[in-house]
């Protein structure tokens, strides 16, 4: 056994407590979900545009996706036949029901929501197996959305992923929290510090612990957002959550669906490459600057067609498409593409295998 008390979610049982992110476009797909589930932990796949290598991608975008879910979700079965997959769905996903209901269709074991509250989740996995968990990350949030599936579908989520200011891609803080956040303990110039954010991890430990109780059940708590060493995951768990989420460790993963010039944007990083950038969605979010953001800093970028992939994103107001920027990134065009990334994307140094990092966490 190892450091940690496995990740029990209802009957699915997660050896190590450590849930990869679901990162889209492209990134965490069945490779690096199925080799994560292979040794113990959670992976997820992204339906985040998952279907754009599809041929019809271009053309029904939504049904090359659908496709792809199927075919990731059965590869990552070949790789890990008894381990724990599922999929990360973006509740701002236009066909969001669509999208959950081929999950449930065939046969994933959880599905992990955010990207907006998932207030009609419940309803669209109703009569499966399949585990369902939110992505929050204030008190508020977690109080808003256990209630709401108690009074509307009584039924609490089956595991919480509290998601932090340091997390990679769209990000549920305001532009001022994100900039202004103390990451390391050392800065006193910050005004949201770590400390604090550690008591709002309590504080929505506490709030889940009303539903634990009024349903007498277990509804286990994961950390996620800048989560990227040993020491950083023994802080998060010493807070009294039963797991941690991490993405940007696995990013330079060899097992990674990654392209090896993604990855070595990562591990070329340096900490001031890391910045806040505003989605084309309005919402704001953390990448790794390059060529093309210092572009479209300047310049909105011609958008000629829209794949409908977001319900807020207005194509005649976008400055970019954010499915092209980061479909570029994943075939490998780093400098013209978006690099959504982790706070702590900086720290990876070289590539990795998958049973090295987790058990790195664990150790």
């Amino acid at each position: 056994m190892g450091r940690y008390q496995p990740l029990k979610i209802g009957n699915l049982y997660v050896e190590n407590p450590v849930i990869q992110g679901g990162m889209g476009i492209g990134i965490s797909l069945s490779s690096l979900a199925g080799a994560v589930a292979k040794e113990g932990g959670l992976g997820l796949i992204s339906t985040a545009q998952i279907g754009f290598r599809e041929p019809d991608f271009f053309k029904h975008p939504q049904e090359a996706n659908l496709r792809a879910m199927e075919s990731e979700l059965a590869k990552a079965r070949k790789i890990a036949p008894k381990g724990v997959i599922g999929f990360n769905i973006m509740v701002a996903t236009k066909g969001y029901e669509e999208y959950v209901k081929k999950a449930v269709e065939i046969g994933a074991d959880v599905i992990v929501s955010g990207a907006g509250l998932p207030v009609n989740l419940p309803e669209y996995t109703k009569g499966s197996q399949v585990k369902i968990a939110p992505i929050v990350s204030s008190p508020k949030s977690a109080s808003v959305i256990c209630k709401m599936w108690d009074r509307k579908y009584r039924r609490i989520p089956d595991f919480v992923v509290i998601e932090g200011p340091l997390a990679g891609g769209h990000l549920g803080f305001s532009r001022e929290e994100l900039t202004n956040f103390k990451a390391d303990r050392k800065d006193t110039d910050q005004v949201y510090d770590r400390d604090g954010y550690d008591k709002e991890i309590v504080d929505i430990l506490a709030v889940i612990e009303k539903f634990r109780n009024q349903y007498g059940c277990s509804i286990p708590v994961i950390s996620a957002g800048g989560i990227f060493s040993k020491e950083d995951m023994a802080h998060h768990m010493a807070l009294g959550v039963e797991g941690v989420q991490v993405g940007t460790r696995f990013v330079t993963t060899e097992e990674c669906d990654a392209p090896d010039s993604y990855k070595n944007a990562y591990i070329q990083a340096e900490k001031e490459d890391i910045v806040i950038v505003k989605s084309p969605v309005g919402m704001p979010g953390r990448a790794i600057r390059n060529a093309f953001l210092e572009k479209i800093e300047k310049e909105q970028e011609k958008i000629s067609r829209c794949f409908r992939c977001l319900e807020h994103c207005n194509p005649a107001a976008a400055p970019y498409c954010i499915t092209m920027a980061l479909i570029r990134a994943a075939l490998g065009q780093t400098e013209d593409g978006l690099l959504f990334c982790g706070y702590n994307a900086f720290r990876c140094s070289r590539t990795e295998k998958v049973a090295d990092v987790i058990a790195d966490l664990c150790g």
